[in-house]
């Protein structure tokens, strides 16, 4: 028996392909991206959540417009761990976005 595996969208290939462009040290908003791509910040997240290549595109930069972390598909431990081994600190459960918000797409 064959399995399908569907290739990714165009879409989901080119925001993919952008997080990629963020800094270690930097984050990204769910909003901003979605300003980017001309859709909604519940479509980049739910892009974001089919990742499964977590090591190629950093995901775990991507965060709440308000600063929040959000969920990731490891927990949201692992991707505090994953922005404090990027130099990146919470406090509060937030990020400074003044301080670590990147936004050169």
């Amino acid at each position: 028996m064959l399995s399908y595996i569907s290739p990714m969208s165009p879409l989901r290939t080119a925001l993919y392909n952008t997080i990629r462009l963020i800094p270690r040290g930097k984050v990204a908003t769910y909003g901003i991206l979605a300003k980017h791509f001309h859709t909604s910040p519940r479509a980049i997240a739910s892009m974001l959540a089919a990742n499964t290549l977590l090591d190629t595109y950093p995901c775990y930069r991507i965060i709440h417009t308000d600063g929040r972390i959000g969920g990731y598909r490891e927990g949201t431990e692992e991707k505090i761990r994953r922005l404090y081994a990027d130099g990146i600190k919470t406090v509060g459960g937030k990020i400074d976005l003044g301080k670590h918000e990147f936004t050169k797409f």
